[in-house]
C-alpha cells in the first residue's frame, strides 16, 4: 500500500497535463518602459528633506554665506589693484637707512616711449630695483641714472639692507641730497638703488613676472635701452662686445688681458670718436667706469686719455667722479 500519492503528470495517450506554473519568484515594475503621469505615484521624500525644504533659517544662513563671499571677492580685487600701485619694489625690504630724492628733469622732446618700452600699466609707477654691494660700486649704474633723469621724471631712492653693516656716506648721497616731494604718480619712472651684500648687482624691473638680470654689464644694458637708441645689427653686436671686454677683461682680467684691451680701444678711438660710432653708447659707460675702479686710468694710451677726458666732460660722469675722491 503507498504511503502517498502523486497525481500523474500525464494522462491518458500520452498528453501532457497542463500546470499553471509561475515564471518568477516575484513581480517588478518595468523600468525601461516610461510610465503615465497619472499611473506613477509621486516620489517619496524624507522627513529630512521636508523640513530642509521648508526650514527658513537654513535658506537665510545660505543667502548670507553667498553675499559674504561675493564681497570677499570685491574686497580681493580693490586690494589686488592698490597692491599694484603702492607694492613695495624689493620682496625682502628690510631697511635701516632710507635716504630719498627726487632729481628730475623735463621730459625731452625726443624722449622714448616708456609705456612702448615696458608696457602700459594705469596707476602704477614703472620701478626699477637694483641690489648691489657697497665694497663694489656699480658706477656704471650711477652713470646711468644721471642721465635717466636727464631724459625723465624720476624718482630715486637710496635704501641700505640689514645684510650690510656700513656704508660710506657718499655712497647714500650717490643720488644728490634729498628735495621736494611730489606726489608718486606724477614720476615717470622709479629708480631704487639698495646696497645690500650680494655677490654681484642684481636689478628687477616687474617682482611679479620677471627674472632678476644679474650682472653689472646686463643691467647697464637694460637701462641705456629706455634711451630708445635704434642700431643695426652691426652696431648692437659691437656695442655687446665692447662691454663684455670691458666687464670680463678690463675690470676682472689679469694684467695681460687689461693691457690688450688698452691697445684695442686704443686702436679704435683713433678712427672714431667713441667705442663704436660717433656717439656715446652704453660701451663708452662701462669701460670708462671700469677704468676708474681698475686704476687702469693713468696707464692708458694717448687716444683713450682723449676720451676718457671727453666722457668726464659730460655731468653724469663728473658727478661719478666725485664718489672715487
Amino acid at each position: 500500500m503507498p504511503m502517498y500519492k502523486v497525481r500523474p503528470f500525464h494522462g491518458a495517450g500520452g498528453v501532457v497535463l497542463a500546470e499553471q506554473l509561475p515564471a518568477c519568484m516575484y513581480r517588478l515594475p518595468n523600468l525601461h518602459r516610461r510610465p503615465s503621469p497619472a499611473a506613477s505615484p509621486p516620489p517619496q521624500v524624507g522627513a529630512r528633506e521636508r523640513r530642509e525644504e521648508v526650514d527658513p533659517s537654513l535658506q537665510a544662513l545660505e543667502s548670507r554665506q553667498e553675499e559674504i563671499l561675493k564681497r570677499l571677492y570685491e574686497l580681493k580685487s580693490a586690494v589686488d589693484g592698490l597692491s599694484k600701485m603702492i607694492q613695495t619694489p624689493d620682496a625682502d625690504f628690510d631697511v635701516t637707512n632710507i635716504i630719498q630724492t627726487d632729481e628730475c628733469s623735463p621730459l625731452a622732446a625726443n624722449g622714448a616711449d616708456l609705456d612702448l618700452m615696458l608696457g602700459k600699466d594705469y596707476g602704477a609707477l614703472k620701478d626699477i630695483v637694483i641690489n648691489a654691494n657697497p665694497s663694489l660700486p656699480p658706477l656704471s649704474l650711477l652713470v646711468l641714472h644721471s642721465l635717466l633723469c636727464e631724459r625723465y621724471k624720476v624718482l630715486s631712492a637710496v635704501h641700505t639692507h640689514s645684510s650690510v653693516k656700513s656704508v660710506p656716506e657718499n655712497l647714500l648721497k650717490c643720488f644728490g641730497e634729498q628735495t621736494k616731494k611730489q606726489p608718486r604718480h606724477e614720476y615717470q619712472l622709479g629708480f631704487t638703488l639698495i646696497w645690500k651684500d650680494v655677490p654681484k648687482p642684481q636689478m628687477k624691473f616687474s617682482i611679479q613676472t620677471m627674472c632678476p638680470i644679474e650682472g653689472e654689464g646686463n643691467i647697464a644694458r637694460f637701462l641705456f635701452s629706455l634711451f630708445g637708441q635704434k642700431y643695426n645689427a652691426v652696431t648692437s653686436t659691437l656695442i655687446d662686445s665692447w662691454v663684455d671686454t670691458a666687464i670680463f677683461q678690463l675690470k676682472e682680467g689679469s694684467s695681460k688681458e687689461k693691457g690688450a684691451v688698452l691697445r684695442s680701444m686704443n686702436a679704435a678711438l683713433g678712427k672714431t670718436s667713441w667705442l663704436v660710432g660717433n656717439e656715446l653708447t652704453v660701451a663708452d659707460i662701462v669701460a670708462w667706469c671700469a677704468l676708474q675702479q681698475t686704476g687702469s686710468a693713468n696707464a692708458a694710451p694717448a687716444n683713450v686719455q682723449k676720451w676718457m677726458k671727453a666722457c668726464e666732460n659730460l655731468a653724469p660722469f663728473s658727478s661719478v667722479m666725485k664718489l672715487l675722491k
